[in-house]
């Protein structure tokens, strides 16, 4: 079990830390969505009037996508206040999305930005390596190596109680590195458990693929694709084709009343008008799911030219389950308190596996005094370049969206591509910067990488504040006053990220002439 916790660590360790720390910032992504589109900085909640459906929204939607295939209404809801608009054209199926004010109907300056939400979210679980799934199977892969961890963790340490008590900062560098790692992996071991456990259910349909064509032999013979057979039976989503007859949109309102009556007055939060001037034509409704931990994937549709009911889809007790466990995951339920419980709890993953790391390599650096140390210098270079390498990529990406033009092309691409780029950029610099420290000075080469990055990591998370700041306003004293709760945490978790690395920073400093005298008296 020893050796099954050293090197499933070893070899998968700066993987599964930038998994953890994109997953953290994932739990926040709306919210950092916010900060990186100041367009998108209103107010709203429950209380509060929605814009009317046929009066307000029906007429934007004509007005700019009249004969679009499909409409997508999403409602404005408290993590993301405005409204959008999504519709493709009969040309192409690529959609194209529009944000409004929900009290003004104002339409809002374009993001020209992924955001968290499309960048950092699908990072997470696929490393935004799709082909062929690539990305979400090392994700996979470790996410397993991380249960091994788990558990040959606990069976390691024999005095699991007593070392829950025990936290010696004061004590010689290695040492209380160890007593952190051992300490935040005891204490947040159920959470570590739950997250990883359900990340790797939530992505069942990746390794499991073959499955649906075991489960609808039947509709396979019959035509039906296997998929296509899961995917309406199971999750409720189900192509109604268009009768290629005209017809006219019923009004929507009413069909958000009856759906209501079932859910809940304020619970529809998405409408999909599909084929709305086919005769065919057909309305999705979906609720929220703020009001439980379950993934609610519950639908209404109704006919488009009667407004009558024509299917109502339940989620049975098994798919409901997987979506028990997928909020769990996800945790799109109302609950702030837990958020946060949710990102401190991921931080202290990344903390566990960065310590682990670094401990390894003290440990096997005593054991080899007199020999090479190839290997615990290749795993110095991954180490440093994975842990303040993602987290100097991630402060690139932020300063990027604030700097950059609010052109949508710069330098012949897209705008959201350069702050990717500019994500994928910095993390080169840094592990270039990593192989150049370390190969310099084999023995200590790898303390100055680490302190001289936590150095950077502070310096670029204080010039995210000021960039924000300079760019949009919005200076941590006004989006206080102002209750932005989103910008100013955002802003907030910045100066501690910056204070927690120059923390670190100034240990690091302190260790090395320890080092260099250790050094000299094996000399």
């Amino acid at each position: 079990m020893g050796e099954l916790h050293t090197w499933a660590g070893v070899v998968l360790g700066v993987l599964l830390f930038a998994v953890f720390w994109t997953g953290s910032l994932s739990v926040f992504d709306k919210e950092i969505d916010r900060w990186m589109m100041p367009s998108t900085r209103l107010h709203w909640d429950d209380s509060m009037q929605r814009p009317s459906l046929d009066r307000d929204i029906r007429l934007l939607l004509e007005q700019r996508a009249a004969n679009a295939p499909v409409w997508t209404i999403i409602l404005p809801l408290e993590r993301t206040p405005f409204l959008t608009l999504t519709y493709g054209s009969e040309e192409s199926r690529k959609s194209s999305r529009d944000l409004f004010n929900p009290i003004t109907l104002e339409p809002l300056a374009k993001p020209l930005t992924l955001g968290a939400s499309g960048f950092i979210y699908p990072f997470h679980h696929n490393l935004t390596l799709r082909y062929k799934n690539i990305g979400a199977w090392l994700v996979g892969i470790a996410g397993m190596a991380m249960l091994c961890l788990l558990v040959s963790g606990v069976v390691i340490h024999r005095k699991l109680f007593s070392e829950f008590f025990t936290l010696r900062l004061h004590r010689a560098f290695g040492r209380s590195t160890l007593d952190v790692h051992n300490v935040a992996g005891v204490a947040l071991l159920p959470f570590h458990l739950l997250i990883t456990l359900s990340g790797l259910i939530v992505a069942f349909a990746i390794y499991y693929p073959d499955a649906p064509q075991h489960t609808y032999r039947e509709q396979v013979q019959s035509g039906v694709s296997a998929e296509r057979a899961f995917l309406g039976e199971a999750l409720g989503r189900i192509r109604l084709r268009a009768a290629k007859q005209p017809g006219e949109l019923a009004p929507l309102e009413p069909m958000v009343t009856k759906a209501e009556q079932y859910w809940g007055p304020g619970s529809v939060y998405l409408l999909r008008v599909n084929n709305p001037k086919d005769a065919n034509g057909n309305v999705l409704l979906r609720r929220t799911s703020h009001s439980s931990v379950t993934k609610d994937i519950d639908n209404f549709r109704f006919a488009s030219v009667s407004g009558e009911v024509i299917g109502r889809f339940q989620a049975s007790a098994t798919v409901n389950t997987w979506n028990f466990i997928a909020g769990l995951h996800y945790i799109q339920f109302r609950h702030d308190a837990l958020r946060w419980l949710y990102f401190l709890g991921g931080l202290g993953g990344c903390v566990v596996i960065a310590t682990g790391l670094f401990f390894w390599t003290q440990a096997r650096r005593k054991k080899q005094q007199r020999h090479g140390h190839l290997g615990v210098s290749l795993l110095d270079t991954l180490s440093v370049a994975g842990v303040c390498g993602v987290i100097l990529a991630t402060l690139a990406f932020l300063l990027a969206n604030r700097w950059l033009p609010m052109q949508e092309q710069l330098f012949g691409l897209g705008r959201a591509r350069v702050e990717i780029l500019s994500f994928y950029a910095l993390w080169l610099v840094a592990s270039a910067h990593a192989v150049w420290r370390v190969m310099q000075d084999p023995r200590l080469g790898y303390l100055h990488a680490w302190r001289e990055q936590c150095t950077a990591i502070a310096l670029l998370a204080v010039l995210a504040v000021l960039a924000n700041w300079l760019t949009t306003g919005d200076h941590l004293l006004a989006t206080l006053r102002s209750g932005n709760g989103p910008v100013a945490g955002t802003d907030l978790c910045l100066l501690a990220a910056a204070a927690l690395a120059l923390l670190a920073a100034h240990k690091l400093r302190r260790r090395v002439p320890q080092e260099e005298t250790l050094e000299v008296a094996h000399v």
